[in-house]
């Protein structure tokens, strides 16, 4: 049996009920006018979805202020991450380590030789433009995650510019994940978004997954100024990618204005509760901006929190983290107080019982 190495996986709890907290979808939810997307478009679902997104790509156009032929959508962040890999066909890539699995699998799946950047737990595992200097004339590709997952430290624009512009000189693709981008408060102070025809070797990567919790209907789309790597994207990926349903979804979940703004203070202000409540454990959390926190505790505590019904992602196969290692989402106010709840119950009770 494959094992599987993400979280989320909440269909093997054998019906009991559970809290994931190793998921990081937002825990405000679906929009509703996505939800209501669902119900006023069935009668379309019985034919074909546009193989071109037309309608998707232009509500994303203007939602993230980008010409159309800058897009490309597919089945989720993931399915583009394998269609960059498969169509641009990578010998030699430079990767983050730790960071999103899934990049190395793709490039590994296609023969690519992957090359590893190991971020230091002492300085936060925060990416340094000193990642520039690895980046050389046979490197093909790289992979940034930004804000990194699972770390949630975001690199500043500073540093991601001089990362592009490295790129851009050794003519290697960036691959810019900004999947979590939109959780940050001050979004322009981190992403690369309006510098595409600056940077044309970069591509950033975007998902409908986390910020609209859309994960189990799929949806992403990726962003780039160079239309021969566009094409290469498009034709390496399957027809109709992207089904009429996650189309729909997509275009009603970027129609609510207030949706993001409002995610943006609440996940703040939650993540500031976690981690200051957490600490008074003597649990280590590292700073982030994201939606999930890094700790480092005991390496039984997964195990410790599943007596309480409560799923958190053991970060132990992530390359450069231990099995001491593990991530949290933000969830509601409600399941982030029976979290600290459930961990101040259980280390007092082994406390009084070692």
């Amino acid at each position: 049996m494959i094992e599987y190495g993400h979280g989320g996986d909440i269909y093997g709890s054998h019906g009991k009920k559970v809290i994931d907290f190793s998921a990081n979808i937002n825990p405000l939810g679906m929009p509703q006018r996505a939800k209501d997307a669902i119900l006023e478009n069935i009668e379309s679902y019985c034919a074909y979805p546009d193989p071109f997104c037309r309608e998707l790509k232009q509500a994303i156009g203007s939602f993230e202020k980008v010409e159309e032929r800058c897009i490309v959508c597919g089945n989720g962040a993931a399915d583009l991450i394998y269609r960059i890999v498969l169509g641009l066909k990578p010998q030699k890539a430079l990767l983050l380590a730790p960071t999103f699995s899934e990049y190395e699998a793709a490039l590994i799946s296609c023969g690519c030789e992957p090359e590893y950047f190991l971020l230091k737990e002492e300085n936060g595992f925060r990416v340094k433009a000193e990642i520039a200097d690895r980046i050389t004339s046979d490197i093909d590709m790289v992979f940034i995650c930004n804000p990194n997952n699972p770390t949630g430290a975001a690199a500043e624009r500073e540093v991601i510019e001089t990362i592009a512009r490295k790129c851009d000189d050794c003519g290697a693709v960036l691959v810019l994940d900004e999947c979590f981008m939109d959780f940050l408060a001050e979004t322009h102070e981190y992403s690369l978004k309006d510098a595409l025809h600056e940077y044309k070797r970069t591509v950033i990567l975007k998902a409908f997954t986390k910020i609209f919790a859309m994960a189990g209907i799929r949806l992403g789309y990726l962003l780039c100024a160079d239309e021969k790597i566009c094409a290469a994207v498009t034709m390496a990926g399957q027809p109709w990618s992207v089904s009429t349903v996650a189309s729909k979804c997509g275009i009603a979940a970027l129609s609510d204005p207030f949706h993001i703004r409002k995610t943006k203070e609440y996940i703040k202000t939650q993540r500031a509760y976690l981690t200051e409540e957490m600490k008074k454990c003597g649990i280590k959390c590292f700073d982030g901006k994201a939606n999930y926190i890094l700790l480092k505790t005991n390496r039984d505590f997964g195990k410790r929190m599943r007596k309480y019904g409560i799923l958190v992602r053991s970060c132990e196969n992530y390359r450069g983290l231990s099995e001491e290692f593990f991530r949290i989402a933000v969830k509601t106010k409600q399941e982030n107080e029976y979290f600290i709840e459930s961990i101040h119950k259980e280390y007092r009770l082994s406390w009084q019982n070692p």
